[in-house]
């Protein structure tokens, strides 16, 4: 088990997360028509072309996505209740084709549990970089963890 239980947290924690991923055309086309979404910008090199972007741009969904699943190993892998929710989800800077993106994550609050005395809630600040150390994505994400020994 990778992940940190509640009480093994600290606001202010940091982690840099070791795995890194190249986005491919297959991961873009795969999530798109996978969640039925129509949208030119991903799918359609022609119409990319004519945008402002002049390329296909990654579906954000992706983005999103592909930044929990890099965080999950290094925070929540086997002490994961339920994720209650993601806040102030913002994408600053597209992601394209070929991109490499790397994640980071912050604790910004801890709270226990008043329903589950045997777990607490943990907000994880995440943050995706590309390869030129842009921010493409961020959010919070509201986890409740159990405690060590629950």
């Amino acid at each position: 088990m990778a992940g940190r239980f509640y009480d093994d947290w600290k606001v202010g924690d940091r982690i840099v997360h070791d795995i890194r991923r190249t986005v491919t055309e297959t991961d873009n086309l795969l999530f798109t028509t996978m969640t039925h979404n129509p949208q030119p910008l991903h799918l359609d090199a022609e119409a990319a072309k004519a945008s402002e972007f002049g390329r296909i741009l990654v579906n954000g969904t992706f983005t999103f996505a592909l930044m929990i699943g890099l965080s999950v190993g290094d925070t929540t892998l086997g002490t994961l209740v339920a994720n209650l929710g993601y806040d102030e989800l913002v994408m600053p800077k597209p992601v394209f084709l070929g991109d490499t993106l790397r994640a980071e994550t912050e604790v910004n609050g801890l709270k226990d549990s008043r329903s589950r005395p045997e777990a607490g809630i943990v907000t994880f600040a995440h943050r995706m970089l590309n390869q030129r150390d842009e921010i493409v994505c961020r959010c919070l994400r509201t986890a409740l963890l159990k405690k060590s020994g629950a």
